[in-house]
């Protein structure tokens, strides 16, 4: 710039001036984003966020800038070219600690004082597929009693999923059970969208009181992923089932008799009922009760084992059949039970085979089992008439063997017992080694009757073979057993 001087005497001239305007940091930096990704994916690594360039008019320091974010965010501000940025993820990011990111970005200039600009940028992280759904339980425990109506909600199986949208979206189903001889979706079955299950048919808890089977939750990514669990149901006893009596059967074509001495004590052991119930717990514990007795007072049952006693000393004037019905009682809520009918003798001893009809008040029910006990009586006396012929028949074939021989010059037995001592029979100078007994046949009665067998020592002498042997009221034989 030229600058034109005069001075009072009249004279004036020009000059030049050079004048140096000085720069104020009066202007603020300026950012200029080009490229910016709103929805990262998580897992992505370095995944490019946005592109941007700043810019400030000022000159020297109050020109330079400097870029950052916030150093806790899992992102990284990357220099490109002069004043050139770009915003990346520091690593892969998880959706499922944090959806979403609030990126500041701050650019100052260096001036004094300094002037700063600052953009805000929100990122959202989109979902991927990477969890499996999980139980809410590791495994679970599911009651139902039996005879249950079909149909029936017994419990649900929950399970969640750190996902989102379709990812966490779950649907449930029955896994192929292990034993394959179960057919568990007979059993039970499963909502596919809540996991509430239904157990099909009513159970019966003496046939099966629990089983297992696997559920499976899967969701709807891509690909899906699944998880499984183990669900164990129990089956729980209802009081469904009668007492059932072991012994006596209870059956009415061939009763049982317990035959009772008259002779027995007090407190004399008749019978034990002996029974079971197919329940369990208190629904199978039996008591023991007698209801009914002929004679009343006379035998008792221990409530708990199902002993039956007498409570007396036995006498004539008790008639001899007696009939007792007892009652067996489970202790289920309500209690179920059965009666047991037992039919006990009184007999002079247990040689008795049976009781004379005319001391017995006949029963119509019990005619056939009475004709069936004569009928054994009658057998057994056959055979032992038989074993008594044998026993006979075998003695007089000794007999007549021993006449032979008496025949020929043998000794035979006179009347007279043996001596004292033994005698050389065979005359060989040595004693002989024979034995003799007494068959003693009772001979008033008529009958024939084996009474006795028994050694007879007596004096050996010559019998005169034509004297007859006569001994009345027993004939008595020498029988020679070598």
């Amino acid at each position: 710039m030229e600058i034109v001087a005069t001075d009072p005497g009249g004279f004036s001239g020009k000059c030049t001036v050079a004048i140096q305007v000085l720069d104020v940091n009066d202007n603020a930096p300026k950012l200029t984003i080009s490229s910016l990704t709103n929805s990262i994916p998580e897992n992505a690594p370095e995944a490019v966020v946005a592109v941007f360039s700043v810019s400030d008019p000022d000159s020297g320091e109050n020109g330079r800038m400097v870029c950052s974010i916030q150093n806790e965010l899992p992102f990284l501000l990357k220099p490109t070219f002069e004043n050139y940025y770009t915003l990346v993820t520091e690593g892969p990011l998880d959706r499922e600690s944090k959806a979403e990111y609030n990126i500041t970005i701050t650019v100052s200039d260096l001036g004094t004082p300094r002037l700063t600009t600052q953009h805000t940028i929100t990122v959202q992280v989109s979902d991927v597929n990477d969890n499996t759904p999980a139980f809410t339980q590791t495994s679970y425990n599911m009651f139902v009693r039996e005879n249950n109506s079909p149909a029936l909600h017994i419990g649900t199986i929950s399970a969640t999923d750190s996902d989102s949208g379709s990812n966490a979206h779950i649907s449930y189903s029955l896994l192929p059970p292990h034993d394959l001889q179960l057919a568990v979706t007979s059993l039970v079955s499963i909502s596919e969208d809540n996991g509430q299950l239904f157990l099909l048919r009513a159970l019966d808890y003496e046939v099966l009181q629990a089983f297992e089977f696997g559920v499976s939750a899967t969701d709807h990514g891509s690909p899906a992923l699944s998880s499984q669990t183990l669900v164990r149901v129990v089956v729980l006893d209802d009081n469904d089932n009668d007492p059932f009596v072991l012994y006596p059967l209870q059956n009415a074509s061939a009763l049982c008799k317990e035959l009772v001495p008259r002779a027995s004590e007090a407190g004399y052991l008749v019978t034990k009922v002996v029974a079971v119930d197919r329940d369990s717990g208190q629904n199978a514990w039996l008591s023991f009760q007698l209801l009914k007795a002929t004679e009343p007072g006379l035998f008792s049952v221990w409530a708990h084992n199902g002993e039956v006693r007498t409570t007396r000393l036995l006498s004539e004037r008790d008639v001899p059949k007696h009939r007792l019905v007892l009652l067996v009682k489970d202790n289920g809520d309500p209690p179920r039970s059965s009666t047991v009918t037992l039919h006990v003798l009184l007999v002079d001893g247990f040689s008795q085979p049976y009781l004379p009809l005319s001391e017995v008040v006949q029963d119509p029910t019990q005619e056939g089992d009475d004709a069936l006990t004569l009928y054994l009586v009658i057998a057994l006396s056959s055979v032992s008439s038989l074993f008594l012929f044998s026993v006979l028949l075998f003695i007089g074939m000794r007999l007549c063997k021993r006449a032979r021989a008496a025949s020929l010059g043998a000794f035979s037995v006179p009347e007279s017992h043996f001596p004292g001592h033994l005698v050389d029979v065979g005359r060989t100078g040595t004693l002989s080694q024979s034995y003799q007994y007494e068959v003693c046949l009772t001979g008033e009665s008529g009958t024939g009757e084996f009474k006795f067998l028994k050694p007879m020592i007596s004096n050996l002498v010559v019998q005169d073979p034509g004297r007859e042997v006569k001994e009345s009221p027993h004939w008595r034989h020498s029988i020679v057993f070598s």
